[in-house]
């Protein structure tokens, strides 16, 4: 589970930066895209930590 939470935090990180980058590309200014952006990159990050954190026991 502590590998888990350590790949959810890089991970979603990572992912909400970009989706917020990719928000102020578009031209999206305000704070309730980049807000809405980052919340969209935390969710996306629970099932790409939870595989990565899977795969990484599996080694």
């Amino acid at each position: 589970m502590r590998l888990f939470f350590l790949m959810f935090t890089m991970a979603g990180v990572s992912i909400a930066g970009a989706c917020v980058v990719v928000v102020l590309a578009m031209g999206m200014a305000g704070w309730q895209p980049i807000v809405a952006a980052a919340a969209i990159g935390f969710l996306l990050a629970i099932p790409a930590a939870w595989f990565a954190a899977k795969r990484i026991r599996e080694l």
